[in-house]
């Protein structure tokens, strides 16, 4: 038997978990995680150990566990999109002028 839940409250996200508990640089958190997340998809695409991968970055095993279990705080944006790179996938930057100057500029990251 399903009750129907009436009356609960609940919040909207704004889209960036990392804005909505206040962390500081909330966008670059977000890129962050969207970046580390690109990279596991595609270690988990063609299957490859964390050994291998550590070899095609030029890092050591554990760092790939530390980025795979999103401990980032030892990964810059420029480094996580050397990584890719290196796995031999290309990134597009691109760039355009914001559509409501009131607006904060958004960073995003999105796999193609």
């Amino acid at each position: 038997m399903q009750k129907k839940l009436h009356n609960v409250e609940h919040e909207v996200g704004s889209g960036n978990v990392f804005a909505d508990l206040g962390i500081p640089h909330a966008e670059e958190a977000l890129a962050k995680a969207q970046l580390a997340r690109a990279i596991c998809l595609l270690i988990e695409a063609e299957s490859l150990t964390q050994k291998t991968v550590a070899q095609r970055i030029g890092i050591d095993q554990p760092k790939v566990s530390a980025l795979m279990r999103g401990r980032l705080t030892e990964f810059s944006t420029d480094r996580l999109l050397r990584f890719l790179l290196r796995l031999g996938h290309d990134v597009k930057i691109n760039i355009r002028l914001q559509k409501a100057r009131s607006s904060p500029a958004q960073l995003e990251v999105a796999m193609v």
